[in-house]
């Protein structure tokens, strides 16, 4: 599999499919454990991956070291914890739409606001396309249809997680320099799910292990071993031929890919309010990202590092414009 487009796609359908997989563990153990269970599991995926794949002559900083752990407090912890409590009021298919959509406009917000970036037409446009989409999707989701005060407050959750992901896409350049992509994933991922082990810690003793159904442990398994270490190895390899901003494109295929797995997998739905605010916000976010374009290719250059996909949610589709902000801040 040498086609960086065919990586890159394989990337997505393993992140647009954790959002799924991860509600089928949540409606078996408490939100807390859920986390657990994949970022632990993924943490030690990630070990192996860079006791396989990394370069053990390169020496990372113990600077660099531990300020890509304290990364993960934001990019692993915070958004994990918000993502799969959320998970436990609301559709896995409302988080597919909301937060691998929400995180580049929110991202593109921030840098025009401090002038980071320049408004054009485009991006302005597409921010308010964007806006106004998720406030659609909001008002499908607090009463309409399938909606409901529970599901309302769960998206609000996963749009906490956007906030919390767009934000480690904007240090992360300055955080994580210095430290290849895998080992700084590696070191976020580890720090995060020692967090989320204290934080699951008091709901341990509920969880009756021998009850489990198999399928709790096959899809723990395939977050993360799928969505976390094998995805993770795939998209810097991607990046690696196509560069940051095409590889960017391919986050879109995310909500896709998660609402087929969610209304295929769990008859997931929502009406025809959320359907069209989700279509409006997607609409907007790619406008704002591209600015009506398509970008050119790009010279390989590290990618920042991935959050553990869900999720991932994972890279943000601004990712790379905001690899570049944070590069000429530092210099």
């Amino acid at each position: 599999m040498s086609n960086p487009y065919i990586l890159l796609l394989t990337t997505m359908v393993l992140w647009g499919s954790s959002f799924s997989s991860s509600k089928m563990v949540v409606q078996n153990v408490p939100h807390s454990v859920g986390a657990l269970l994949r970022f632990g599991g993924g943490a030690v995926a990630l070990l192996l991956a860079v006791a396989m794949f990394g370069n053990r002559q390169v020496r990372v900083p113990a600077r660099s070291g531990w300020l890509a752990a304290a990364a993960g407090v934001l990019g692993v912890f915070a958004y994990n914890g918000f993502f799969f409590w959320g998970l436990s009021l609301a559709p896995s298919l409302d988080a597919g739409i909301l937060i691998p959509v929400m995180s580049p406009l929110l991202t593109n917000t921030f840098l025009l606001i401090t002038g980071k970036e320049k408004a054009s037409w485009a991006r302005v446009t597409g921010l308010s396309l964007g806006l106004a989409g998720a406030a659609v999707f909001f008002v499908g989701a607090g009463g309409h249809g399938s909606g409901g005060s529970s599901r309302l407050l769960g998206d609000a959750l996963f749009v906490l997680s956007a906030v919390c992901w767009a934000a480690y896409t904007l240090i992360g350049p300055r955080v994580l320099a210095g430290v290849d992509p895998l080992r700084a994933t590696t070191y976020a991922t580890c720090a995060g799910a020692v967090l989320l082990g204290v934080l699951a810690a008091p709901d341990l003793g509920e969880v009756v292990w021998s009850d489990l159904p198999a399928g709790v442990w096959w899809n723990s398994a395939y977050l993360a071993i799928g969505a976390a270490a094998v995805a993770n190895l795939l998209y810097y390899r991607g990046v690696g031929s196509v560069g940051p901003a095409r590889a960017s494109l391919m986050m879109f295929n995310v909500p896709i890919v998660n609402t087929l797995c969610a209304t295929l997998l769990l008859g997931e739905s929502f009406g025809w309010i959320q359907g069209t605010g989700a279509l409006v916000l997607v609409l907007g976010a790619v406008l704002a990202v591209t600015q009506g374009k398509l970008p050119r290719r790009a010279p390989a250059v590290p990618a920042v590092p991935a959050a553990p996909a869900e999720a991932v949610p994972a890279p943000s589709p601004v990712e790379a414009r905001a690899s570049e902000v944070g590069r000429s801040a530092s210099s």
